[in-house]
């Protein structure tokens, strides 16, 4: 299926996890792909493969989404390479546990400055190029349950995302009558590189699993494929929403 044939997506942090999964998805389907990272060439470039092999084109950029000149090139760079930036999906994020007495100044900052600062100012520069444009678009948030489910020890990062659904929602309205939608993708227990320790550690991941009705932890696939339907035509009238993917977590969930 090329669903998005003639579409150009942005996805930030496509170096590895969820991000280079979305990017994959999106680039399996038609769409040229700007390939965002920070850390990661070689995952980066991993995802350029993919797509490439899949017979779609992507492009690597190098920037970081707290930075509002490295936002504004990622959106200069898809008009500039593919003539315009249909679809954007804010997947960049970081986490840092600590007790809520004991979170430093910096790693609160860090955290909203990439989770919620981040999304804000990127979106902002994807819209206006559409608004002159006027031309519609897509825009998917990758926020989690924690939006709406406590994380104790992680207070930073329950804020930034409750934050992030809540722009979500105002932009629902903002952004309607320029035929933009936006929607967040929550995702809850996700395989990937960033719970490395979890799945190492027998006790802790079997745990978890008893709270997941589907018994499984998600993977990047999962949340890519719904983001690929909130990116496609088949999503045309749906805007404003969170969609979780979480295996049911959310309603079995309990505090060891």
């Amino acid at each position: 299926m090329r669903r998005f044939q003639g579409k150009v997506a942005i996805v930030t942090g496509a170096g590895s996890g969820i991000g280079q999964g979305i990017a994959e998805r999106l680039g399996c389907e038609g769409a040229k792909v700007i390939v965002d990272y920070v850390g990661s060439p070689e995952g980066a470039k991993q995802t350029e493969e993919a797509i490439e092999k899949a017979g779609g084109e992507g492009k690597i950029v190098q920037a970081d989404v707290t930075r509002i000149n490295d936002v504004e090139c990622l959106v200069d760079t898809a008009w500039q390479q593919f003539g315009s930036a249909d679809i954007l999906v804010n997947n960049a994020g970081v986490e840092k546990k600590s007790e809520f007495w004991e979170t430093t100044e910096a790693d609160y900052d860090l955290v909203m400055s990439v989770n919620l600062r981040g999304p804000f100012f990127l979106t902002q520069a994807f819209v206006r190029r559409l608004r002159d444009a006027k031309r519609p678009g897509r825009i998917v948030n990758i926020s989690s349950v924690h939006e709406d489910m406590v994380f104790p020890g992680f207070a930073s990062y329950c804020c930034s995302k409750g934050g992030l659904r809540m722009l979500m929602r105002d932009l629902a309205v903002e952004l309607g009558p320029l035929g933009i939608t936006i929607n967040n993708v929550a995702p809850g227990a996700i395989a990937t590189p960033i719970n490395k320790s979890l799945l190492e550690d027998k006790p802790k991941l079997n745990a978890l699993l008893k709270n997941i009705p589907l018994g499984r932890m998600g993977t990047p696939e999962d949340v890519a494929g719904m983001v690929a339907y909130l990116a496609s035509d088949d999503a045309a009238y749906v805007t404003g929403s969170t969609f979780v993917i979480d295996g049911g977590l959310m309603r079995n969930y309990k505090e060891q």
